[in-house]
């Protein structure tokens, strides 16, 4: 991959958090100056990036679909479901995967371009691009960046940290150190210093596990000392002292090297490098540098309560059709929609509604990226059109509809243990039972090869698609025996 041309450049700074955005590019720039080596040749022709113009519509000219894509899969905010289309549509076309050697990028350590199968560096040989990054990683700029295009279109997905952390504490109880101690989420939330130890095993699922998926540094307390710091007695979101978007140019620059590598956190044991001692990591204008950056590589981040609202502005954004984005919800926990329902529609009893607040206050950094791109996705609505967005929902849950019924027995997920087929059956993990599908009898072949890859979990495609790549080598035996007989 060569140097970036301006005509080509991708990784730009976003209108939202301009004055920011300006004062770290900057310092970057001038950083790079002393920084040198391969980084200052791929970010040669930077420039801000020019604010988002929706698609005109039927009228407009023909857009060419996007192939080229980087999805950050964050972990228990419906990510499973956008994989699906994603290993749908590049199955379909012919496009080639960055698998994972097993079914994770090394997770929790941060991404590293080594653990991509099939990849060599540069220099090493020619090889076939690879056009969709989707599978679970931590997020690193320097390592991605060796694999995929700088103009490739980088996506994420979000979810409110109150409902994120209810389904975590189900899924990964036996699996973080902090849930396993805990006798209940309540509990955990009531007090969290009391179960929950920086740099123990698992923890980090247990507190901004958002944060630390998109590979951002954290707070020294976070990192390193134990009880130095307590949540505030009334945990309002209100206390978060996120900056409004368009902060001025005073906020804190980071060093350019952690633009790439994030200071030092402990996962499982794994350190990273440190940034410098002079940053005010817990300050509220560190949280707005890291959302400014966050914007200047992502194009889109959807949102896990506006689901089908951030399919169709995927598919706009990618040139896509509906078709391609349809499909049905993957790795989703029995009895899991009622909470979130219920949330939604704010219809939480008293206690719901604490510690929904408590486990905001607790995830303070997540609550800080929801509400940041819970509030460009509006933005990006309303340039979309309300009206025009609302009849491209009710015509994807239509079709959604159509395609349950047509495919699925009982047109809905069901409890794992109706599942007789071993390629259709989710992974099973955590407390929760995690649903899937079956499928109807009789489908005609092309029906029933559409209907298997709606319905197949994400392990399972993977291991598809991992055999379509990299088939397995037949070694014909050997004919020495006529040679060799009399």
């Amino acid at each position: 991959m060569g140097p970036l041309s301006p005509a080509r450049t991708k990784r730009l700074w976003g209108p939202r958090s301009l004055g920011v955005a300006l004062g770290v590019f900057m310092t970057i720039g001038f950083g790079l100056q002393l920084w040198g080596g391969p980084f200052q040749r791929r970010l040669q022709g930077l420039q801000l990036r020019q604010p988002w113009i929706p698609s005109l519509g039927p009228a407009a000219s023909p857009c060419l679909p996007r192939q080229r894509l980087v999805f950050l899969k964050t972990h228990k905010s419906g990510s499973s479901s956008v994989l699906n289309l994603l290993h749908r549509y590049g199955d379909r076309n012919g496009l080639r995967f960055a698998l994972p050697a097993r079914y994770q990028f090394g997770y929790p350590r941060l991404f590293q371009a080594s653990r991509v199968k099939g990849y060599r560096p540069q220099g090493g040989g020619t090889q076939p691009p690879f056009h969709i990054l989707c599978h679970h990683m931590r997020f690193n700029l320097k390592e991605v960046l060796q694999v995929m295009p700088s103009d490739s279109f980088f996506f994420s997905i979000v979810r409110d940290p109150a409902a994120l952390a209810r389904s975590a504490f189900s899924y990964y109880k036996s699996t973080s150190s902090a849930f396993r101690k805990a006798p209940s989420l309540a509990a955990f939330l009531a007090n969290p210093r009391a179960f929950y130890r920086p740099g123990a095993r698992g923890d980090h699922y247990a507190r901004n596990l958002l944060w630390f998926d998109f590979g951002l540094p954290f707070p020294p307390e976070m990192r390193t000392k134990r009880g130095n710091s307590h949540l505030s007695k009334d945990p309002s979101p209100l206390q978060l002292h996120v900056l409004p978007s368009g902060a001025g140019p005073q906020a804190q620059i980071l060093h350019p090297k952690s633009l790439f590598q994030p200071v030092s956190t402990v996962a499982d044991g794994h350190s990273q490098p440190a940034s410098p001692a002079s940053l005010d990591l817990g300050s509220s204008s560190f949280i707005q540098w890291a959302l400014a950056w966050l914007d200047s590589i992502f194009d889109l981040v959807m949102v896990a309560e506006y689901f089908d609202e951030s399919l169709v502005l995927l598919a706009d954004a990618l040139c896509w059709g509906l078709d391609d984005v349809v499909g049905f919800m993957h790795n989703a926990q029995a009895g899991g929609e009622q909470g979130v329902n219920a949330a939604s529609n704010g219809r939480l009893n008293a206690e719901d509604r604490q510690l929904t607040l408590r486990a905001r206050a607790w995830n303070n950094l997540d609550w800080a990226l929801y509400t940041h791109f819970n509030r460009s996705l509006w933005a990006r609505i309303e340039q979309y059109g309300q009206r025009r967005l609302e009849h491209a929902v009710a015509e994807l849950r239509a079709r959604r509809e159509a395609l349950a019924n047509h495919c699925l027995v009982g047109g809905e997920a069901l409890d794992p243990k109706f599942i007789t087929n071993r390629k259709l059956r989710p992974f099973q993990f955590g407390a929760a039972k995690v649903l899937g599908y079956v499928l109807q009898s009789g489908l005609n072949p092309q029906d029933q090869e559409e209907c298997e890859r709606l319905a197949t979990p994400e392990l399972q495609y993977k291991d598809k698609l991992d055999a379509k790549q990299f088939p397995p080598t037949v070694s014909l035996p050997l004919k020495t025996s006529r040679l060799l007989s009399p």
